[in-house]
């Protein structure tokens, strides 16, 4: 196949007609040669790729488009990358709240020793951080801990961050024991998902105090939860250190398992990686607290 034809079938099949592919092709063509050079294109595939009006890729459209897509798509990074030298590239998943609150402070002290160095970021949860450490999509997993990580990856625990209640500000209750002594608390508690690292180790705590207390409601962040505490609409779930609400107070859970922060990865660490790693730890000590953070080890 002619790479030249797949690329202007690329910009066909990407704007949905020959017309409209023509003004976005980045260099001149006329809508003739591209009508006559996807005729050569069809064939010399014995395939109908696309109807031209109304506009629709054929199955073999669509399989052909699946393929070429990701080539002309990737191009443009590739170039910059090839322009900038091969400049060293990082790919990191952490959850939001990391990545959005504390990676920036992180990454600007590793870029003093990397000036030109490339992010790409994903969000996710520790299951999903393993496989694509596995599968070599990422490079680096910051993430709050939920069992022992997969054989074979490294792990250094960067903190605990300790669970806390949090109250509006004049509500009576100064201590969370007084809300264990009915068992049920009558209170409306307001909780991350069960699938969060949070709810999951607040759920452990409570039945160690025999106490069942099902979230009224499911917050998607620990700034929302404050917000609706400071509100009035119930108790909220969060974790020491986290951006408070100036309406709201934090009760201590000093008996609760914390939620560990890690990071993971695969193998001998890159130098880009080994200096991510150094700037979390200093991060980790500055921001979130002094503790025995252990040396990367098997998983």
């Amino acid at each position: 196949m002619n790479p030249h034809h797949l690329e202007l079938f690329y910009h066909v099949a990407l704007h949905r007609g020959i017309s409209r592919a023509v003004r976005h092709i980045p260099y001149g063509i006329q809508q003739p040669a591209v009508s006559g050079q996807m005729l050569q294109l069809e064939q010399q595939l014995g395939a109908k790729l696309f109807a031209r009006t109304p506009f629709a890729l054929t199955p073999e459209g669509e399989l052909l488009f699946a393929h070429v897509r990701p080539f002309f798509e990737k191009l443009p990074s590739l170039e910059a990358r090839l322009r900038a030298g091969l400049a060293p590239q990082l790919r990191i998943g952490a959850a939001e709240p990391i990545l959005r609150d504390h990676l920036p402070a992180v990454v600007r002290e590793v870029r003093r020793a990397h000036p030109t160095l490339q992010l790409q970021l994903r969000s996710g949860y520790q299951p999903q951080f393993e496989a694509w450490l596995l599968q070599r999509e990422i490079d680096l997993a910051i993430t709050a801990l939920e069992a022992r990580p997969a054989i074979g990856l490294q792990h250094q625990s960067l903190t605990r961050l300790a669970l806390v209640l949090l109250v509006p500000r004049r509500s009576p209750v100064r201590a969370a024991a007084e809300l264990w002594r009915n068992r049920s608390p009558a209170e409306p508690l307001i909780s991350p998902a069960a699938t969060e690292t949070i709810a999951r180790n607040f759920q452990r705590g409570l039945a160690r105090h025999r106490c069942t207390w099902a979230p009224a409601i499911i917050a998607s962040s620990l700034e929302t939860a404050a917000q609706f505490v400071a509100e009035g609409y119930g108790i909220g779930v969060s974790v020491a250190g986290a951006p408070v609400h100036r309406g709201v107070r934090e009760l201590p859970l000093p008996d609760f398992p914390p939620v560990e922060i890690v990071a993971l990865w695969l193998g001998q660490p890159a130098p880009a990686v080994a200096a991510t790693l150094a700037a979390l730890r200093t991060y980790a000590s500055a921001h979130w607290g002094e503790q025995a953070a252990t040396p990367g080890r098997p998983g």
